[in-house]
């Protein structure tokens, strides 16, 4: 039997140290900084290979492992499956127990459910602040930069190098080319 951690972060900017923290005791812990709204997370898919019949999986926090309530489910299906058990440490939850999948089950619907209040509310701000002419999007980032971008590109600099040296995305960089 083998207790294995899942830490993550959003972003590139954000650290881990406070969940690889809570997560020591752990036998071994899969890390990675990738976006929560990704259900396809290199790490946790290794993690889901890893464990064995009877190993437990940690989290410190349900937001960790998914944002929605379907992926939740479906990763928890599959540990069952696999006869391995999770552990939500923040909430105190153990899937080994029926009521800890239940409240695993309704933590989770709720989570989902004011993520979507919360998208509903941003909408709905954005939505009077352009009525109101106080919203005007982001800055056009790679128009601003057109100029150096040809230059680049006249240079004879591949376009991912341009992209990479200007800090616009790739896409981008075909756009301006239109």
């Amino acid at each position: 039997m083998a207790i294995v951690g899942y830490a993550r972060v959003s972003t590139v900017g954000q650290k881990l140290d406070v969940q690889i923290e809570a997560l020591e005791a752990c036998d071994k812990i899969f890390m990675e900084k990738e976006s929560g709204a990704k259900s396809e997370r290199k790490e946790l898919e290794r993690l889901l290979e890893f464990v064995r019949e009877g190993d437990i999986v940690k989290v410190t926090k349900l937001c960790r492992l998914a944002r929605n309530t379907k992926h939740l489910l479906e990763v928890v299906d599959f540990l069952d499956e696999k006869k391995v058990s999770l552990q939500v440490l923040n909430l105190g939850i153990d899937t080994s127990s029926p009521t800890g999948r239940l409240m695993l089950t309704m933590i989770g619907a709720v989570a989902a459910f004011e993520r979507e209040l919360l998208l509903e509310r941003q909408a709905e701000g954005i939505a009077i602040a352009k009525l109101k002419g106080k919203y005007r999007g982001r800055k056009p980032t790679a128009r601003a930069k057109k100029e150096q971008v040809f230059e680049l590109l006249a240079g004879g600099m591949s376009k991912s190098k341009v992209a990479a040296e200007t800090g616009i995305s790739l896409s981008s960089i075909y756009r301006l080319m239109d």
